[in-house]
Protein backbone atom coordinates (compact mmCIF):
# COMPACT_ATOMS: atom_id res chain seq x y z
CA UNK A 1 0.00 0.00 0.00
CA UNK A 2 1.40 3.39 -1.01
CA UNK A 3 1.66 6.06 1.64
CA UNK A 4 -0.59 9.03 0.88
CA UNK A 5 0.69 12.60 0.83
CA UNK A 6 -1.36 13.44 3.94
CA UNK A 7 0.01 10.42 5.77
CA UNK A 8 3.58 11.34 4.83
CA UNK A 9 3.03 14.92 6.01
CA UNK A 10 1.56 13.69 9.30
CA UNK A 11 4.39 11.23 9.85
CA UNK A 12 6.99 13.89 9.08
CA UNK A 13 5.28 16.29 11.47
CA UNK A 14 5.22 13.67 14.19
CA UNK A 15 8.93 12.96 13.72
CA UNK A 16 9.66 16.68 13.97
CA UNK A 17 7.61 16.98 17.16
CA UNK A 18 9.31 14.00 18.76
CA UNK A 19 12.70 15.50 17.96
CA UNK A 20 11.81 18.69 19.83
CA UNK A 21 12.52 19.32 23.44
CA UNK A 22 9.73 17.82 25.56
CA UNK A 23 7.40 20.02 27.58
CA UNK A 24 8.66 20.83 31.08
CA UNK A 25 5.90 20.17 33.59
CA UNK A 26 6.44 22.02 36.89
CA UNK A 27 4.06 22.06 39.84
CA UNK A 28 4.17 25.11 42.14
CA UNK A 29 2.80 24.22 45.55
CA UNK A 30 3.21 25.17 49.18
CA UNK A 31 1.33 22.94 51.58
CA UNK A 32 -0.62 25.82 53.09
CA UNK A 33 -2.33 28.94 51.82
CA UNK A 34 -0.81 32.38 52.13
CA UNK A 35 2.76 31.54 51.14
CA UNK A 36 2.43 33.32 47.78
CA UNK A 37 2.54 30.37 45.39
CA UNK A 38 0.10 31.93 42.89
CA UNK A 39 2.21 35.09 42.71
CA UNK A 40 5.29 32.91 42.26
CA UNK A 41 3.63 30.92 39.49
CA UNK A 42 2.43 34.02 37.61
CA UNK A 43 5.66 35.99 37.85
CA UNK A 44 7.87 32.99 37.13
CA UNK A 45 5.78 32.29 34.03
CA UNK A 46 6.15 35.87 32.80
CA UNK A 47 9.89 35.88 33.51
CA UNK A 48 10.29 32.61 31.59
CA UNK A 49 8.28 34.03 28.67
CA UNK A 50 10.64 37.00 28.53
CA UNK A 51 13.47 34.51 28.11
CA UNK A 52 11.78 33.20 24.97
CA UNK A 53 9.96 30.29 26.57
CA UNK A 54 6.41 29.47 25.47
CA UNK A 55 4.59 29.21 28.80
CA UNK A 56 1.23 27.76 29.74
CA UNK A 57 -0.11 28.42 33.26
CA UNK A 58 -2.68 25.99 34.59
CA UNK A 59 -4.72 27.25 37.54
CA UNK A 60 -5.28 23.88 39.19
CA UNK A 61 -7.03 25.22 42.29
CA UNK A 62 -10.38 23.65 41.45
CA UNK A 63 -12.32 25.47 44.14
CA UNK A 64 -10.69 28.84 44.82
CA UNK A 65 -9.00 29.72 41.55
CA UNK A 66 -7.65 33.27 41.28
CA UNK A 67 -4.75 33.32 38.84
CA UNK A 68 -6.71 35.23 36.21
CA UNK A 69 -8.01 37.67 38.85
CA UNK A 70 -4.47 38.26 40.13
CA UNK A 71 -3.47 39.37 36.64
CA UNK A 72 -6.57 41.48 36.05
CA UNK A 73 -7.92 39.21 33.32
CA UNK A 74 -11.58 38.48 32.66
CA UNK A 75 -12.14 34.84 31.83
CA UNK A 76 -15.72 34.13 30.84
CA UNK A 77 -15.05 30.40 30.62
CA UNK A 78 -12.88 28.15 32.74
CA UNK A 79 -12.02 24.57 33.63
CA UNK A 80 -15.56 23.85 34.79
CA UNK A 81 -16.71 24.21 31.16
CA UNK A 82 -14.02 21.75 30.07
CA UNK A 83 -15.10 19.27 32.72
CA UNK A 84 -18.70 19.69 31.58
CA UNK A 85 -17.60 18.96 28.03
CA UNK A 86 -18.96 22.24 26.66
CA UNK A 87 -15.54 23.74 25.84
CA UNK A 88 -12.07 22.51 24.93
CA UNK A 89 -8.94 23.73 26.67
CA UNK A 90 -7.99 25.82 23.64
CA UNK A 91 -11.35 27.59 23.84
CA UNK A 92 -10.86 28.73 27.44
CA UNK A 93 -7.24 29.91 27.15
CA UNK A 94 -6.70 33.59 27.91
CA UNK A 95 -3.54 35.52 27.10
CA UNK A 96 -1.68 37.25 29.89
CA UNK A 97 1.40 39.49 30.12
CA UNK A 98 4.34 38.60 27.85
CA UNK A 99 1.96 36.38 25.83
CA UNK A 100 1.74 33.81 28.62
CA UNK A 101 -1.18 31.45 27.99
CA UNK A 102 -3.44 30.84 31.00
CA UNK A 103 -5.94 28.07 31.63
CA UNK A 104 -8.27 29.64 34.24
CA UNK A 105 -9.64 27.55 37.06
CA UNK A 106 -13.13 27.83 38.48
CA UNK A 107 -13.76 29.65 41.75
CA UNK A 108 -16.58 28.99 44.16
CA UNK A 109 -17.92 25.82 42.52
CA UNK A 110 -18.20 23.28 45.30
CA UNK A 111 -18.71 20.34 42.96
CA UNK A 112 -15.20 20.75 41.57
CA UNK A 113 -13.79 20.02 45.01
CA UNK A 114 -15.49 16.64 45.05
CA UNK A 115 -14.66 15.44 41.56
CA UNK A 116 -14.36 11.68 41.28
CA UNK A 117 -11.59 9.78 39.48
CA UNK A 118 -13.57 9.75 36.23
CA UNK A 119 -13.92 13.54 36.22
CA UNK A 120 -10.24 14.02 37.05
CA UNK A 121 -9.37 11.67 34.20
CA UNK A 122 -11.64 13.64 31.89
CA UNK A 123 -9.81 16.84 32.76
CA UNK A 124 -6.46 15.22 32.04
CA UNK A 125 -7.73 13.73 28.79
CA UNK A 126 -8.87 17.17 27.66
CA UNK A 127 -5.21 18.01 27.08
CA UNK A 128 -5.33 15.81 24.00
CA UNK A 129 -7.24 18.62 22.27
CA UNK A 130 -4.78 21.36 23.18
CA UNK A 131 -3.21 22.59 19.95
CA UNK A 132 -0.44 25.07 20.77
CA UNK A 133 3.32 25.11 21.12
CA UNK A 134 4.37 24.92 24.77
CA UNK A 135 7.84 24.76 26.32
CA UNK A 136 6.84 25.00 29.98
CA UNK A 137 3.63 24.02 31.76
CA UNK A 138 3.42 25.65 35.21
CA UNK A 139 0.74 24.19 37.48
CA UNK A 140 -0.52 26.43 40.28
CA UNK A 141 -1.88 23.87 42.74
CA UNK A 142 -4.42 24.40 45.48
CA UNK A 143 -3.35 24.77 49.10
CA UNK A 144 -3.30 21.80 51.43
CA UNK A 145 -2.87 18.08 50.81
CA UNK A 146 -5.96 17.33 48.74
CA UNK A 147 -6.10 14.64 46.06
CA UNK A 148 -5.73 17.13 43.21
CA UNK A 149 -2.63 18.71 44.80
CA UNK A 150 -0.96 15.35 45.34
CA UNK A 151 -1.97 14.12 41.89
CA UNK A 152 -0.56 17.12 40.02
CA UNK A 153 2.64 17.10 42.10
CA UNK A 154 3.15 13.40 41.50
CA UNK A 155 2.73 13.85 37.75
CA UNK A 156 5.01 16.89 37.40
CA UNK A 157 8.65 16.57 36.45
CA UNK A 158 9.68 19.09 39.10
CA UNK A 159 7.90 20.27 42.24
CA UNK A 160 8.62 23.79 43.50
CA UNK A 161 7.67 24.01 47.18
CA UNK A 162 7.09 27.63 48.19
CA UNK A 163 7.71 28.25 51.88
CA UNK A 164 7.96 31.23 54.24
CA UNK A 165 9.99 31.38 57.43
CA UNK A 166 6.99 30.87 59.68
CA UNK A 167 6.34 27.74 61.79
CA UNK A 168 2.97 26.82 60.16
CA UNK A 169 4.39 27.24 56.65
CA UNK A 170 7.46 25.16 57.47
CA UNK A 171 5.38 22.44 59.12
CA UNK A 172 2.97 22.22 56.21
CA UNK A 173 5.74 22.22 53.61
CA UNK A 174 7.42 19.34 55.43
CA UNK A 175 4.10 17.46 55.64
CA UNK A 176 3.62 17.86 51.88
CA UNK A 177 7.12 16.57 51.14
CA UNK A 178 6.57 13.66 53.54
CA UNK A 179 3.29 12.54 51.96
CA UNK A 180 4.55 12.91 48.39
CA UNK A 181 7.74 10.97 49.14
CA UNK A 182 6.29 8.17 51.26
CA UNK A 183 2.99 7.60 49.48
CA UNK A 184 3.71 8.71 45.92
CA UNK A 185 7.41 8.07 45.43
CA UNK A 186 8.40 11.68 44.74
CA UNK A 187 12.05 11.97 45.78
CA UNK A 188 13.20 15.38 44.56
CA UNK A 189 11.86 18.82 45.44
CA UNK A 190 12.92 22.40 44.73
CA UNK A 191 12.50 24.68 47.73
CA UNK A 192 11.78 28.36 47.10
CA UNK A 193 11.90 30.71 50.08
CA UNK A 194 9.37 33.50 49.65
CA UNK A 195 9.01 36.91 51.29
CA UNK A 196 12.45 36.74 52.91
CA UNK A 197 13.45 39.70 55.06
CA UNK A 198 17.24 39.45 55.02
CA UNK A 199 20.15 38.18 52.97
CA UNK A 200 20.77 34.52 53.71
CA UNK A 201 17.35 33.88 55.22
CA UNK A 202 16.33 31.67 52.30
CA UNK A 203 19.47 29.53 52.49
CA UNK A 204 19.04 29.14 56.26
CA UNK A 205 15.42 28.12 55.83
CA UNK A 206 16.46 25.57 53.23
CA UNK A 207 19.09 24.09 55.53
CA UNK A 208 16.57 23.92 58.37
CA UNK A 209 14.27 21.74 56.28
CA UNK A 210 17.17 19.71 54.89
CA UNK A 211 18.31 18.77 58.41
CA UNK A 212 14.85 17.46 59.31
CA UNK A 213 14.33 15.72 55.98
CA UNK A 214 17.72 14.01 56.16
CA UNK A 215 16.76 12.47 59.50
CA UNK A 216 13.34 11.16 58.58
CA UNK A 217 12.86 11.12 54.80
CA UNK A 218 14.64 9.75 51.75
CA UNK A 219 14.39 12.88 49.60
CA UNK A 220 16.51 15.50 47.89
CA UNK A 221 15.67 19.11 48.72
CA UNK A 222 17.24 21.42 46.14
CA UNK A 223 17.51 25.14 46.83
CA UNK A 224 15.74 27.14 44.11
CA UNK A 225 16.52 30.52 45.65
CA UNK A 226 14.61 33.25 47.47
CA UNK A 227 12.12 35.98 46.63
CA UNK A 228 12.58 38.95 49.01
CA UNK A 229 9.71 40.75 50.68
CA UNK A 230 8.94 43.76 48.50
CA UNK A 231 6.22 46.38 48.95
CA UNK A 232 6.16 46.76 45.17
CA UNK A 233 4.77 43.24 44.91
CA UNK A 234 1.92 44.16 47.26
CA UNK A 235 1.25 47.24 45.17
CA UNK A 236 1.15 45.08 42.04
CA UNK A 237 -1.41 42.79 43.68
CA UNK A 238 -3.57 45.80 44.52
CA UNK A 239 -3.35 46.86 40.86
CA UNK A 240 -4.23 43.33 39.71
CA UNK A 241 -1.09 42.97 37.68
CA UNK A 242 2.24 41.14 37.92
CA UNK A 243 5.12 42.84 39.71
CA UNK A 244 7.44 41.73 36.90
CA UNK A 245 5.24 43.71 34.50
CA UNK A 246 4.63 46.95 36.38
CA UNK A 247 7.89 47.13 38.39
CA UNK A 248 10.42 45.14 36.33
CA UNK A 249 13.47 46.53 38.14
CA UNK A 250 12.34 46.10 41.75
CA UNK A 251 14.05 43.57 44.00
CA UNK A 252 11.26 40.99 43.73
CA UNK A 253 11.19 41.20 39.91
CA UNK A 254 14.95 40.78 39.70
CA UNK A 255 14.67 37.72 41.96
CA UNK A 256 12.00 36.24 39.68
CA UNK A 257 14.31 36.83 36.70
CA UNK A 258 17.06 34.88 38.49
CA UNK A 259 14.59 32.11 39.33
CA UNK A 260 13.54 31.94 35.67
CA UNK A 261 17.17 31.63 34.61
CA UNK A 262 17.56 28.77 37.11
CA UNK A 263 14.38 27.00 35.94
CA UNK A 264 15.20 27.47 32.25
CA UNK A 265 18.36 25.41 32.82
CA UNK A 266 16.36 22.41 34.07
CA UNK A 267 16.16 19.53 31.63
CA UNK A 268 13.13 17.23 31.42
CA UNK A 269 14.00 13.74 32.71
CA UNK A 270 14.69 11.00 30.19
CA UNK A 271 12.10 8.76 31.81
CA UNK A 272 8.83 10.56 32.72
CA UNK A 273 7.63 9.82 36.24
CA UNK A 274 3.89 10.37 36.07
CA UNK A 275 1.09 9.66 33.66
CA UNK A 276 0.13 13.32 33.18
CA UNK A 277 3.70 14.26 32.35
CA UNK A 278 4.05 11.42 29.83
CA UNK A 279 0.62 12.30 28.50
CA UNK A 280 1.59 15.93 27.99
CA UNK A 281 4.81 15.06 26.17
CA UNK A 282 3.08 12.66 23.81
CA UNK A 283 -0.13 14.52 23.13
CA UNK A 284 1.25 18.03 22.88
CA UNK A 285 3.72 16.59 20.38
CA UNK A 286 0.93 14.86 18.48
CA UNK A 287 -1.14 18.05 18.55
CA UNK A 288 1.76 20.01 17.03
CA UNK A 289 2.15 17.40 14.32
CA UNK A 290 -1.53 17.45 13.52
CA UNK A 291 -1.51 21.23 13.28
CA UNK A 292 1.27 21.37 10.69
Amino acid sequence: MHETSDARDQAAGLRRSLARRPVKVIAVTGGKGGVGKTNVCANLGIALARRGQRVLLLDADLGLANLDVLLGLRASENLSHVIDGTRTLDEIVVTGPAQVAILPGASGLRRLLTMGPRQHAGLVNAFSELVRDVDVLLIDTAAGLGDSVLGFCQAAQRVIVVVCDEPPAITDAYALVKVLSREFGVRSFDLLANMTRSTGEGARLHQKLVRVADRFLDVQLNYAGAIPFDERLREAVRRQTAVTTVFPKCTASLAFARLAEHVAAWNPPEHPRGHIEFFMERLLGASRAGGK
